[in-house]
């Protein structure tokens, strides 16, 4: 059952200050993915220095002329729907005005990108979550105003496709009150990123194991989950991850 949706809270409303970061000693040096950060650009520096070599990434103005391309086909005087479904949905870094349980068809929620920083490193790659083509997928629907939408969404396309991992994508959001024309990101086929269907224990090693800056594959599905649950909807390959998941034992 779908939660009911509700508005942003004066905090949520003002940006946030959580962060996707844990306290992970494997991680390193913690970095955290923040508003201001996305904002002032300093986040894709660091990410982009971080890069192992022959890394592929795009740069501001290629990040930029695709949000252009997916806003002129968005009423300008009209709020602007964002759907989320991995870190997205418990650290938004974005301003909103209401956010509430959506489905998305056709597209499910999938480990099928490879990590070699950030959540894992060249010796030891983890995981990370986006959608990939098939089923449904349950995840968090954000309703920015019109008049901040391009601002906002601009730090979500410089989250999501710096590395060009992700393609952006309008879909059909379905709520308890109707269909929701929504922007969300997908997995790029013809990235050198992407895994591809892997068996669901190869996954579950990964993110029992791997960590990088932003923290580990195992906080990052443990908290997905726990935002999976908060919307009052449920992930059943998640939970069996995060079953398969507890019984790893990491070497190192």
């Amino acid at each position: 059952m779908m939660a009911a949706r509700s508005a942003a809270t004066p905090s949520e409303i003002h940006g946030a200050s959580g962060t996707d970061v844990t306290d992970d000693a494997a991680a390193g040096q913690a970095v955290a993915i923040t508003r201001d950060g996305l904002r002032d650009g300093s986040l894709l520096a660091a990410a982009r220095s971080q890069m192992p070599p022959n890394a592929q990434w795009l740069s501001d103005a290629e990040i930029d002329a695709d949000l252009d391309v997916t806003m002129a086909r968005h009423d300008p005087n009209a709020d602007a729907w964002l759907f989320g479904y991995g870190s997205l949905m418990w650290n938004p870094a974005i301003r909103f005005i209401e956010r509430q349980a959506a489905t998305v068809r056709g597209w499910h929620r999938s480990y099928c990108l490879w990590l070699e920083v950030g959540r894992g490193t060249p010796a030891n790659p983890g995981l990370m979550l986006a959608l990939d083509r098939g089923g449904s997928c349950g995840g968090a629907l954000f309703r920015i105003a019109a008049a901040e939408a391009r601002a906002e969404l601009l730090l979500a396309w410089r989250r999501e496709l710096f590395t060009g991992a992700y393609r952006s994508r309008w879909v059909t959001a379905m709520t308890p009150h109707g269909p929701v024309r929504a922007m969300t990101f997908v997995a790029n086929h013809a990235h050198a990123r992407y895994a591809g269907r892997l068996d669901e224990a190869t996954v579950a090693e990964r993110l029992a194991c791997a960590a990088g800056t932003l923290g580990s594959c195992r906080s990052y599905l443990m908290q997905t989950l726990e935002a999976v649950h908060a919307l009052g909807l449920r992930d059943h390959l998640l939970e069996r991850l995060r079953d398969r998941v507890a019984l790893i034992a990491c070497n190192g």
